[in-house]
């Protein structure tokens, strides 16, 4: 509370002294402030962030939890619960943190992180500003030197308005086990593509231009386009080129058709059986693994009708899971985002599922492709969730479509109640939820497992 100055006329020097005592068993105080804990500022670094001032997560104005109808192995009983989080939110599986974005009254906005079992809050980062105040900066994790970060960037200008400005691109790199910062500031010309499949922070251009940060250092480098080594013979390597991630190996580049690591492997030398050996295109590089779609051997009876989905090792691009799908009769405006679980056992994507342990692919449509499950999560255990009549995992997400829970067991896919909400990610034996209340403000909450 702040301290309040009050004149006094002090009368005797017994008065006196009595307010002496009094004070003094008081104590100085200090002046109120909001539990930031500001820290050090700069271009570079800063030092840890600050733990919150709170003890809890804060449920909302009314005090009162919000309870969804969830699948049956969440228990609603207790759990956490945050409002006003971000869309993006992010998970560093070792150390069990959640970590999400708050907007502030005067349109900053702060890294806040989450200990997903006990919902307690963990450090805050400082309050930043987007260079685009109107949007939430976009948040990721990347994995170096086995420790994870938590990234937070956001696109523009800094210029007022009345004179051009150069664009750039506005990084802020955080220890996922402490808060550190580190604050990177890369000139950038049009919009940028970021990803973190690790173990660097890679940014493009629509014409294949890179540039990589450490996030250790926030040292950067980069490689011009002209600069990729491309495989010989490979025609359609120079066409529509991008580049879709990075592997321990190098970046991840694709053509037309086909995809190579310059200097390191290339897909026709690693296709999987039954495929076309020229036809390969990568749609998502996630913890060491590609998902990539292949055309069938023309000599194939399917291969007018169906697609082969193959899951690659990203050090080598040795497959090592293939499932057959109907070619969808509209292509999606996005390729499947691929999914894992902290062990990695598992990855979703789409109507595809693959069981890496016992390396069997599912296809999670009807006989006809006609109708098919879209997977937006997947647990440790084994349990994917998604939903029918969806276009994606964001809308099974935000609670469209007939729910449906699979058992990577048998790939069956079971129908749920029709409201209930499924969870996002599971971490520390808790699912995380999202939902928006009649304000329009985004609520995650975090339920146990029942057993």
């Amino acid at each position: 509370m702040r301290q309040r100055i009050v004149r006094l006329t002090l009368v005797g020097g017994v008065v006196f002294l009595a307010l002496l005592l009094l004070l003094a068993t008081c104590g100085g105080g200090s002046p109120d402030g909001d539990g930031e804990g500001e820290g050090k500022s700069g271009s570079e670094t800063s030092g840890a962030a600050s733990a919150p001032a709170a003890a809890e997560p804060d449920p909302g104005a009314s005090g009162k939890r919000t309870v969804l109808d969830v699948p049956p192995q969440y228990s609603t009983a207790s759990g956490w619960e945050i409002v006003g989080a971000s869309p993006d939110i992010a998970f560093s599986w070792p150390t069990g943190t959640l970590a999400y974005l708050e907007r502030s009254a005067d349109r900053r906005y702060r890294l806040r992180t989450l200990d997903t079992a006990t919902g307690k809050p963990g450090w805050q980062g400082e309050a930043r500003q987007s260079l685009d105040p109107d949007h939430y900066p976009r948040l990721l994790t990347v994995s170096r030197e086995d420790r994870q970060f938590f990234v937070t960037w956001s696109y523009g200008s800094a210029g007022d308005g009345l004179a051009p400005s150069e664009t750039f691109l506005s990084l802020d790199v955080y220890a996922a086990a402490g808060g550190d910062r580190r604050h990177v500031e890369l000139p950038w010309s049009g919009a940028p593509s970021v990803s973190a499949s690790g173990p660097d922070i890679v940014v493009s251009d629509d014409a294949a231009n890179t540039a990589l940060v450490d996030p250790v250092t926030g040292g950067t480098s980069k490689i011009a386009a002209s600069g990729l080594k491309y495989p010989k013979g490979c025609a359609s390597c120079r066409t529509l080129t991008e580049v879709v991630g990075q592997t321990g190996q190098g970046l991840l580049v694709s053509g037309a058709r086909e995809f190579w690591v310059p200097g390191g492997w290339y897909s026709r030398n690693v296709a999987p059986k039954g495929a076309d050996p020229a036809s390969g295109v990568p749609t998502s590089v996630v913890a060491g693994l590609v998902l990539a779609k292949w055309q069938l051997a023309k000599s194939s009876d399917r291969a007018a009708s169906h697609e082969l989905w193959t899951v690659h090792d990203a050090a080598n691009g040795k497959a090592l899971v293939s499932v057959e799908c109907h070619r969808p009769a509209i292509r999606p405006g996005r390729f499947p985002q691929a999914v894992v679980p902290p062990s990695g056992d598992y990855l979703i994507a789409g109507n595809l599922a693959f069981d890496l342990v016992r390396g069997k692919g599912y296809c999670l449509e009807d006989e006809d492709g006609s109708a098919h499950v879209t997977l937006a999560s997947v647990t440790e255990d084994g349990l994917a969730y998604g939903a029918r009549n969806v276009r994606d995992g964001e809308e099974a997400l935000a609670g469209n479509g007939v729910p449906v829970v699979m058992d990577f067991v048998d790939g069956a896919a079971e129908p749920l109640a029709r409201d209930v909400r499924l969870p996002v990610a599971e971490t520390t034996g808790v699912g995380v939820f999202r939902t928006t209340d009649r304000e329009e403000r985004a609520h995650l909450i975090g339920y146990p497992r029942t057993g």
